[in-house]
């Protein structure tokens, strides 16, 4: 998993909703080079370089979030308003946590009765006010344990899985669209009228099935890629907002 993985996975301005940490990272740093050694490849030192040099890395370090992932989600949440006090909320893929985190600053769930339930096959940092089963969301009782937990039905799914990639374009783009699928179909058992599904995607074109289906079933869908998601990554977000029922 990079930033996150298969449900087992961080702008500027001030956060909407939740607390005073920034929405992104602020100034700039040396550039820092990595060189390779006997034990590490040219591949794993250009990782580790990216890594030390993402201003988001160093940014979530400093406001305590589990990982750079948090920004992206902030990033949407200030275009978009997706979460609001109170609301019960269902995380797929939520290791290493950083949405986890980010949700329940916004919603929370101890003073508002709202509920934040997040599945990972990873573990990951407990995070407060957040309720975490680590299994695997393919597996067949996954669905009917979150549906327990969560208690209701619930305002927003939302889901950062990605499988593993193999290099290959085609394959890794139909495999995340068919975790997307299956994050899709949950979220219409469970969610509330007036909803929201949120869910990562690789540009591809395989998604079209998909979000020609969530025209139907949603109000408005739309397509983001948040700051904080790199510029050579073909990850990207659909948003659909106002769940039919």
């Amino acid at each position: 998993m990079t930033d996150k993985k298969t449900g087992g996975k961080a702008g500027g301005g001030a956060r909407a909703g939740g607390g005073g940490k920034s929405g992104g990272p602020r100034g700039l740093q040396k550039k820092v080079q990595v060189k390779t050694r006997a034990k590490r490849s040219i591949s794993s030192a250009r990782w580790l370089e990216r890594q030390l040099n993402d201003p988001y890395v160093a940014a979530a370090k400093s406001d305590g979030y589990h990982s750079r992932a948090a920004y992206k989600l902030l990033q949407m949440q200030e275009d978009l308003d997706i979460f609001k006090p109170g609301m019960r909320v269902v995380d797929l893929g939520a290791a290493p946590g950083g949405w986890t985190q980010v949700v329940c600053e916004i919603v929370k769930p101890g003073k508002n009765g709202g509920k934040v339930v997040a599945i990972d096959y990873l573990e990951m940092k407990p995070v407060a006010e957040a309720d975490f089963f680590l299994m695997d969301f393919t597996d067949d009782e996954a669905p009917d344990v979150l549906k327990n937990a969560i208690g209701g039905k619930a305002h927003v799914v939302m889901s950062d899985m990605a499988p593993p990639t193999i290099g290959h374009k085609q394959t890794d783009h139909l495999r995340i669209m068919a975790l997307a699928d299956m994050a899709y179909a949950f979220a219409l058992e469970v969610l509330l009228p007036g909803g929201t599904f949120l869910a990562k995607v690789f540009q591809g074109g395989a998604e079209k099935d998909l979000l020609n289906q969530m025209k139907k079933d949603f109000t408005k869908v739309k397509h983001i890629k948040p700051p904080a998601s790199r510029v050579d990554s073909s990850e990207m977000y659909v948003v659909a907002m106002g769940f039919r029922g």
